[in-house]
């Protein structure tokens, strides 16, 4: 909130927009692990600096909480991100889902949630059950992850930091579910939804064009 403020002063004078230094303090609290104090605020500056710094026409590049993941992560050797904190239980649906939806309805986004993990599921899906003869309930407690349903609900529904029109949206959103599902079930990486919205994201403005 201090970040928000200081840079609010210096640029914008809007000081209203504290409110989203409080999604995106939410979104870190949730997401990233660390066991030291300056870990954390390191994470929080960056996040919010860099939605006054890296920026095309009027839109900020990266959304906030991730790319203050990710500099917390490389930056230091005390953050990391645990997939399974969350677990797997199917309430988790209800209460992260709920409150999501609650949340996209508002800025119009619910179309990125929905593609992203109707093309990660259906893949998911095809793979586990119909092509491994996997036990659906295998697909379902991958799918009742809080983590993935908190990054499909609260990460990539940022309306500053996704494409403008709805069908570059399914566009952008389908191509981040394709790539987490290549890269959770083909390359093992259970934190690559952090990294595809990191990479993904300088995109956003050819999506938009």
């Amino acid at each position: 909130l201090a970040t928000q403020l200081a840079f609010s002063f210096f640029t914008t004078k809007r000081y209203s927009s504290v409110k989203s230094a409080l999604i995106t303090a939410l979104g870190l609290s949730l997401l990233l692990k660390t066991g030291s104090i300056e870990t954390a605020i390191l994470a929080t500056v960056l996040a919010i600096g860099s939605k006054f710094i890296v920026k095309i026409k009027n839109k900020h590049v990266f959304n906030p909480a991730n790319i203050g993941i990710i500099a917390a992560v490389l930056l230091t050797n005390d953050a990391w991100v645990s997939p399974g904190q969350w677990g797997s239980d199917v309430l988790m649906w209800f209460l992260v889902g709920a409150a999501g939806l609650m949340m996209i309805l508002k800025v119009g986004r619910i179309d990125t949630s929905l593609t992203f993990l109707l093309v990660f599921g259906g893949l998911l899906f095809f793979r586990q059950v119909i092509y491994l003869g996997w036990e659906p309930q295998v697909w379902l407690h991958k799918m009742s992850n809080g983590t993935l349903l908190l990054f499909a609900f609260f990460m990539i529904t940022d309306p500053m930091t996704t494409p403008n029109h709805k069908h570059a949206r399914i566009l952008w959103s389908a191509i981040l579910g394709l790539g987490l599902f290549i890269a959770s079930n083909f390359f093992y990486v259970q934190t690559a939804a952090i990294w595809l919205l990191f990479a993904l994201s300088p995109f956003t403005p050819l999506f938009d064009k």
